[in-house]
């Protein structure tokens, strides 16, 4: 395998990472528990693995601390911000990166549509008045300056693939897929980046090549939560194992058995259950504060097994913001 390419600090919001907390956090759906009583602490830069058998809640659970599904017990904290209170402000300071269902990628399009795609959004739904009147030059110069830093920390040199930037996404390898997505949610600059199917279908080389990429990000400041089904050494685990009353893992959980309540930005608010088709990372219609523009998945539903109903279920009344 070649050798990545050196990453570089990541491109964090003004305050760096942020703490992640929760305590007696839950989700429940009309046919079950999707999660329940998680509980955790983790400091700001910190590498939290959310660990545990397809099916079993992780996705859910990645979404709920990054403000974009409804707990229904307990709470959860982003910093400062409390979950679910505050699930709009929590989305303006979080970002999700390859998240099946929901940050696709459009496998038509080359990765220069895409990160320019995802610069003119950020600055159209996150600039100030101010910013949006600047000189054209210094707005084109503004893009392309966290364009750079995003793709520096994400490790994806655009001149190292086939067509440079030119290359469409179908063309780009699982790992390229990956650093491609997290450069996309890091144009945001996050305190909180989360990731979804961190070591699906990777090879040991690549598991080893991902996850030192994302301490890269958490030792630049950023925090990051992401989903795996195994947890890397010296990451804060937070496992979502379903355990039987002897206390031991029974390798199944009820996330492909429910549909979890969660909320619009209003809804979060007002604490009332609301529902709807999610967005599926389309950013015209939302606020860029998901951190997600169009990304890619990198297996085929029919290889996600468990996985494709736990998020068919779960998202199913999801309004993403």
């Amino acid at each position: 395998m070649d050798e990545p390419p050196t990453t570089a600090a990541a491109p964090t919001g003004e305050d760096g990472g942020t703490a992640v907390g929760a305590e007696g956090f839950g989700m429940e759906g009309p046919r079950g528990w999707v999660f329940r009583e998680v509980g955790f602490h983790a400091e700001p830069g910190s590498l939290i693995a959310i660990e545990g058998p397809s099916g079993s809640g992780r996705t859910c659970l990645l979404l709920a601390l990054t403000g974009r599904m409804k707990p229904s017990e307990g709470h959860a904290t982003v910093g400062a911000l409390r979950l679910p209170k505050q699930m709009a402000a929590v989305r303006r300071v979080s970002a999700l990166a390859h998240v099946p269902g929901v940050t696709d990628l459009d496998p038509a399009l080359t990765v220069g549509e895409h990160l320019r795609e995802r610069a003119l959004l950020q600055r159209r739904f996150d600039g100030s008045l101010r910013g949006l009147l600047r000189p054209r030059r210094e707005r084109v110069a503004e893009a392309e300056g966290r364009i750079d830093a995003a793709l520096a920390a994400a490790g994806l040199d655009r001149a190292s693939l086939p067509k440079g930037e030119r290359t469409a996404v179908r063309d780009l390898d699982r790992v390229e897929a990956l650093r491609l997505s997290l450069a996309l949610a890091l144009i945001g600059r996050p305190r909180l980046l989360g990731v979804d199917d961190t070591d699906l279908k990777l090879s040991e080389a690549e598991r080893a090549e991902t996850w030192a990429l994302l301490r890269s990000l958490t030792e630049a400041g950023t925090t990051v939560v992401a989903v795996c089904s195994e947890a890397p050494e010296g990451a804060l685990v937070v496992s979502t194992a379903k355990k039987n009353e002897a206390g031991t893992d029974t390798g199944a959980g009820t996330e492909d058995e429910a549909e979890p309540r969660t909320g619009t930005e209003a809804a979060a608010e007002a604490d009332t259950e609301t529902g709807g088709k999610p967005d599926a990372g389309a950013e015209p219609d939302t606020d860029t504060d998901t951190g997600a523009g169009p990304h890619t998945k990198t297996a085929s539903q029919a290889d996600r097994g468990d996985d494709d109903k736990e998020m068919g279920d779960a998202i199913a009344e999801t309004r993403l913001a």
